[in-house]
């Protein structure tokens, strides 16, 4: 009867072994979307945007006013471009030139896993590249979301930029994990994290410091605008403040009251635009040609 019952217990903990393995490869599995055709009442070119190191990049550019600066758009996991386009219509009619991409292993970019930010920072850096020989004049700026803004942060490349945002950035990939583990699991989920961790790093064959922003963000030398919710509870506003005294001078942090961990444009409207253009204005326009 005893060893049964050990039998039992055995082939139970093979069972929950084998459910938290499959967990990572469901973590890292890739994102592929179609992405479509928009409509003619914003007209868009598409680009497809080489990358030395890694997947071609696919994404949509629209054009705005010489001088107004470009804006680099960069959505969270598991999403597209298409995150992006309400943003990229109020840019646009500010007279910002804007650039929307899909990272790696998402949307129209192939890719075999999505890495947290360690190859999607690739992508950035592709793009920042391009757009710096397509508009050799103009000062850029980024808008990362989640994912997004980790790839900007992440980045080894100098992206020299003149204004980021961050939006519901995470400072370690630890806390990361663990605040969705809580979420999905409870308080219990803390005691996954460490096979979590250990399998995100045997995965992506990397350290765990390669994949927090705070290790990193005081290499940003641009511009900083930080923007979490007070009900973010993937990245909460403890964790955004301080990645936010981590950061460099100039930097501007915004705590939207009631926001939770998506997307801040959709969640405070005019608010949001006023701000961003507000801090995107003050650097990237060339007050020369106002």
């Amino acid at each position: 009867m005893l060893h049964k019952l050990l039998i039992q217990i055995l082939v139970f903990i093979f069972v929950i072994m084998l459910s938290i393995f499959a967990i990572g490869t469901i973590l890292t599995a890739s994102a592929p979307t179609a992405v479509g055709v928009l409509t003619t009442d914003f007209p868009v070119e598409s680009v497809q945007i080489p990358d030395t190191d890694g997947p071609t990049v696919h994404g949509w550019l629209v054009y705005g006013k010489s001088g107004n600066g470009v804006v680099l758009l960069v959505h969270s996991m598991r999403s597209n471009r298409l995150e992006m386009l309400s943003r990229a219509r109020f840019l646009k009619d500010q007279g910002f030139t804007v650039l929307f991409i899909d990272l790696q292993a998402h949307g129209e970019t192939a890719g075999d896993n999505i890495t947290f930010g360690l190859r999607e920072s690739k992508n950035v850096e592709a793009a920042v590249t391009f757009l710096r020989k397509t508009f050799p004049a103009e000062r850029i700026g980024a808008i990362g979301t989640s994912l997004g803004a980790a790839a900007i942060v992440l980045a080894k490349q100098d992206l020299s930029l003149n204004a980021v945002i961050l939006e519901s950035l995470h400072p370690t990939i630890e806390e990361a994990v663990e605040n969705r583990l809580k979420l999905h699991f409870g308080e219990f989920g803390v005691l996954l994290l460490p096979l979590m961790l250990w399998q995100l790093s045997f995965y992506l064959d990397t350290s765990m410091d390669a994949l927090s922003p705070i290790a990193q963000i005081n290499n940003l030398n641009s511009p900083v605008l930080f923007i979490s919710g007070t009900n973010d509870m993937h990245t909460t506003q403890s964790e955004t403040e301080r990645l936010f005294e981590a950061a460099r001078i100039p930097k501007d942090l915004w705590i939207v009251t009631g926001a939770r961990h998506f997307n801040m444009h959709t969640y405070a409207g005019r608010e949001y635009e006023l701000r961003v253009i507000a801090f995107l204005s003050k650097y990237l326009h060339r007050h020369d040609q106002q």
